[in-house]
């Protein structure tokens, strides 16, 4: 067979995403039907560029999800063909040796297809960044709401530690906490165990100081947080879940914990931050007076209130923790050292860059158009919620 063109590859590439482009126009076209009933999430459908950047962002989310149901990729992200090594794109295979004749980004220096491990490449930041984030932020809101309202030795103390972990270099932080020696030393393992368990408490607290004054509802949300909660702490931090169901591998647990523990204390100065600014407002000595408790008014008229920022900052650091997962993997630390994640595919085509430049090229530009999606999404947040 004669090598694709770039209009072939193209036409071939916008096929084979056939699936992400009917999510995303499934997606846009029930969020600006309903946009008005949506909060700020519908308010960002008024922002042209807060649409770009949620565009963008959602086709690497779509691209994750079905890459990882096999529904996009062209071949399986580890197999090796004869003579495809370092081919360049639109590349035909050996006849009969695919259902899929061509290599349409080109074979790496391992004969695999680079399409296909860009396309994997996403699901490995949408499993980890989005979901580390999301627990960094309930780590530093436990903390830093009670540092910012009680302020005294607790604000004394809890800053003095967040402090000390920002005196280190982020990158140089994350980087010794996934080396092989930290690692054999169990500490990542122990952090889990303690970082973990800060949205148990988080929720727990949150339903507590919301339904203290109807003991049914109570009880069946905490129940359901505690009974649910320990069963996936286990499974996660201690790989001891009595159901089997659930367990994350070693090297993933690691690089989450560490993007829990680097971006926590940012979050907490954050949140101590707004919590200081908030609790002179009115509306918290009106809740004060009606006698509400310190919780109550921390979790339900404070932290509403401060919703904005932390939204828009909530899409930064998944920007952030893209970056410094694709650094990890650049460098050959945390992740396996076959996974396809972005990070590690540059560095592997970085090594032959001044030849060839297509096995380094697609993940870099896929790592760039997340992150730059993520701050297009931030700034139309933050545009939308300083109208609010």
């Amino acid at each position: 067979m004669e090598p694709l063109s770039w209009g072939g590859i193209i036409t071939q590439l916008i096929i084979q995403f056939i699936p992400v482009w009917i999510a995303l126009i499934v997606t846009y076209a029930l969020s600006i039907s309903y946009k008005r009933k949506l909060g700020l999430y519908g308010k960002l459908f008024d922002s042209m560029i807060g649409m770009t950047g949620f565009g963008i962002v959602m086709f690497w989310v779509f691209t994750g999800i079905f890459g990882a149901m096999d529904l996009i990729v062209t071949h399986n992200e580890l197999s090796q063909v004869s003579g495809m090594k370092n081919k360049v794109p639109g590349t035909p295979l050996p006849e009969g040796s695919a259902a899929h004749p061509y290599y349409l980004l080109g074979g790496d220096n391992l004969a695999r297809d680079v399409f296909s491990r860009v396309v994997k490449g996403a699901w490995e930041v949408i499993k980890i960044a989005p979901f580390a984030t999301l627990f960094a932020f309930m780590v530093g809101i436990t903390l830093g709401l009670p540092a910012g309202y009680y302020g005294g030795r607790l604000d004394t103390v809890l800053s003095f530690a967040a402090n000390l972990i920002l005196a280190f270099p982020v990158i140089l932080l994350f980087y010794l906490l996934v080396t092989p020696e930290i690692v054999a030393t169990g500490i990542p393992i122990y952090m889990a165990g303690v970082l973990f368990l800060f949205p148990i408490i988080f929720l727990v607290v949150l339903f507590q100081s919301r339904f203290y004054t109807d003991p049914g509802k109570r009880n069946l949300y905490v129940g359901v947080s505690l009974v649910v909660g320990l069963w996936i702490y286990l499974g996660v931090a201690w790989d001891a879940d009595p159901l089997g169901l659930i367990s994350v591998p070693s090297n993933i647990l690691v690089v989450f914990v560490s993007v829990v523990f680097v971006n926590s204390p940012t979050v907490f100065r954050i949140v101590r931050g707004l919590t200081l600014d908030v609790k002179t407002r009115d509306y918290v000595a009106a809740a004060q007076t009606r006698g509400e408790g310190a919780w109550y008014i921390m979790l339900w008229e404070i932290l509403p209130n401060v919703r904005g920022p932390l939204i828009v900052d909530f899409c930064l650091r998944i920007g952030y923790t893209t970056i410094l997962l694709g650094t990890l993997g650049f460098f050959g630390l945390g992740l396996a050292p076959e996974s396809p994640d972005w990070g590690s595919t540059i560095n592997e085509g970085r090594k032959l860059l001044s030849i060839y430049l297509h096995p380094a090229l697609p993940p870099a530009l896929a790592l760039l158009s997340l992150v730059l999606g993520l701050n297009l999404l931030a700034d139309g947040l933050r545009e939308e919620s300083l109208k609010d």
